[in-house]
């Protein structure tokens, strides 16, 4: 577990499964978690942490995001803030585009944005700055760091939408997704854009990391602008690459551009 601080809020990151990430927001005392897929090593977190959970936040529906939450429940009786678009029993408060709130025991307020593509009615949340405060997105399985979600219920036109969303954030903000899955990722980008100098640097910087067992989210909007081929579909380098790959017949639409990128991704 490691810990990155930001003046009094901190976020904690708790590794769950095989390359999950769960996140645990704390100011030292109260605590909301992101995306609890299991319960077991929350628990540990919040008693190792001298923490009191007193929020849930949901990105999506899928198991690896909400498993942990019934039991989390049986510990503290705490809301459960989720996608208004998706039917998850354990929701008490759904929640969507335009909404802002304050994460209840913390000095957190969010606003929240649709991001559908991955699953229908994902949700991101985005810590809404205050001063100094940086902004911090918990983006699920929408962005990742080098990649993006595959799009198991959504259209390539939704996920740029979304994607757009929030690479219209301020370029310092913290990129929390859920998964270890950086690598891969620039393993794929770099065969999609190979003469990308900053994705170069970046492969170097992501595999020290990992060399010495640190994770390499979160990231920054500017890093993933940079560098992450699905926010940087509309480079003609890319294109050029799908053709060239046999995976676009011509150089077409962005949308046709995105579409066989990442069809071209799920079988990489």
């Amino acid at each position: 577990m490691t810990i990155s601080s930001q003046q009094a809020l901190s976020v904690l990151t708790i590794p769950a499964f095989k390359d999950n990430y769960l996140w645990l927001i704390h100011d030292g005392v109260h605590a909301a978690v992101v995306d609890p897929g299991e319960a077991k090593p929350v628990l540990a977190a919040l008693k190792a942490n001298g923490l009191r959970l007193t929020a849930i936040l949901l990105t999506h529906h899928h198991a690896d995001h909400i498993g942990g939450v019934p039991e989390l429940l049986q510990h503290y009786q705490v809301p459960v803030y989720g996608p208004r678009n998706e039917s998850i029993a354990t929701v008490t408060l759904p929640v969507g585009e335009g909404k802002q709130f304050d994460v209840p025991g913390l000095a957190l307020r969010v606003n929240v944005l649709d991001v559908p593509g991955h699953t229908m009615g994902h949700i991101a949340y985005v810590r809404a700055p205050t001063g100094t405060d940086p902004t911090w997105l918990f983006c699920g399985d929408t962005l990742f760091a080098g990649g993006c979600g595959r799009l198991f219920e959504g259209t390539p036109a939704q996920m740029i939408s979304s994607l757009g969303k929030l690479a219209a954030l301020p370029d310092d903000t913290k990129v929390y997704c859920a998964h270890e899955y950086t690598l891969s990722n620039l393993r794929f980008a770099r065969v999609v854009e190979p003469d990308n100098v900053a994705l170069q640097e970046r492969v170097k910087a992501e595999t020290d990391k990992r060399e010495h067992d640190l994770p390499t989210v979160p990231s920054t909007i500017a890093i993933e602008k940079a560098t992450n081929p699905f926010l940087r579909y509309r480079e003609p380098a890319i294109a050029e690459q799908l053709v060239k790959a046999g995976k676009l017949d011509r150089i077409d639409t962005p949308l046709a551009t995105f579409t066989a990128l990442r069809l071209w991704k799920n079988d990489f």
